[in-house]
């Protein structure tokens, strides 16, 4: 009985940092939407501080005291990047890139400080808009989302089981 305890404890631990992490693809000229969202629903201004960051530590953009704060931003993201101030109190804190790059390209960390959690996404840069327009006959700059539920579908299942059978043999 001990164990099965400990086991529901730990297990609610991981259930609570478990971070999907989001899939985007978009083109180079284009413009993406990078989301981030805290499952917390009421927020003060004054508690909200978010951190953008594009491989591990390069600052795309920082949300201080429900303040945009872009003095420290990476000369790569300055003027191309830009958040939606209107929903920070909805726990929104999601951000436009725009003209994209291929250096654009690979994970991005929104961490959210107040409710310790963050989000990950990787962006993926396939063409040019004129590429993809000549192909598709659209402009597919926006992006398209892909979430991985690898931990949904895959890694929850397993440790139910295991807690189940845990739980049963006792």
């Amino acid at each position: 009985m001990k164990f099965s305890c400990c086991f529901i404890c730990v297990f609610t631990v991981l259930i609570n940092k478990v971070c999907l992490e989001v899939t985007i693809v978009a083109v180079t000229g284009g413009s993406v939407i990078l989301p981030c969202s805290s499952a917390k629903h009421s927020h003060e201004l004054q508690d909200i501080n978010v951190h953008w960051r594009h491989s591990g530590s390069t600052i795309v953009y920082d949300i201080t005291k429900g303040k945009d704060l872009i003095a420290k931003q990476d000369q790569r993201f300055k003027n191309r990047a830009e958040t939606f101030p209107d929903e920070y109190v909805r726990g929104n804190f999601s951000i436009r890139l725009i003209n994209l790059t291929d250096a654009d390209a690979g994970k991005y960390i929104c961490y959210i400080t107040h409710s310790d959690e963050w989000e990950i996404v990787q962006l993926i840069i396939n063409g040019t808009k004129s590429t993809v327009q000549e192909d598709q006959g659209t402009d597919t700059g926006a992006g398209s989302v892909r979430t991985s539920l690898f931990w949904v579908y895959t890694v929850l299942p397993v440790l139910v089981t295991v807690f189940n059978h845990i739980s049963l043999s006792l």
